[in-house]
Formats: structure tokens, sequence, C-alpha cells
């Protein structure tokens, strides 16, 4: 597994436990957006990676966006929940395409 797909699923799995309806929020908030701006630089890390590994980077780029809105509540939460469903999907299908090359 390439090191673009485990940080597509690390992000993946970040961003749905930021989605989860006031948990997400509430340690949003208590980390002084903190959380936001750690997960821009993951994001940043897995595009850049992703990019020069020539994978699909869309998840990615989304995540950046969803950083910089994500303090607003309710299309915060939105936007997390959609990039989550992005990521993990990209994450499996990179998966299921590196499971293939090795048959």
């Amino acid at each position: 597994m390439s090191i673009s797909t485990i940080l597509k699923w690390l992000t993946g799995i970040a961003e749905a436990l930021l989605a989860i309806p006031l948990a997400g929020g509430a340690f949003v908030v208590s980390t002084g957006w903190t959380a936001l701006l750690v997960m821009f630089i993951f994001h940043l890390v897995t595009l850049i990676i992703s990019i020069r590994e020539s994978r699909f980077s869309s998840g990615s780029v989304l995540g950046l966006i969803t950083s910089v809105v994500g303090a607003i509540p309710i299309l915060g939460w939105i936007m997390h929940t959609i990039t989550a469903i992005v990521l993990l999907i990209d994450g499996a299908i990179s998966t299921r395409a590196a499971n293939q090359v090795k048959e």
C-alpha cells in the first residue's frame, strides 16, 4: 500500500471523527480551532505526496477547503462529512487497485 493511500485513510478517519455532531465541534472549539490547522497541514502533506505518486488527489483538495470553512458550525459539519466520505472512498479505491496489481 502506498503512502498516499495510507494518508487518505488516516485523513478520512480524522475527518469522520470531526464530522460527529456536537462531539466534533466541541473538539474543534476546545482546541481553539488548532484542530483545523492541524488537519489543513495533514491534507496538504497528503496532497503533495499524492501528486508525487501521481494519485487521485481531489479528496485532499476538498479537505483543505473544509479546514478553512470548518469553523462555520453547520457548513463545517457538512463539509467534514462530505470530505470524510470522499477520502474514505478514495482510500478504498486505491487499496483495491493496489491489491489487484499484486495478483
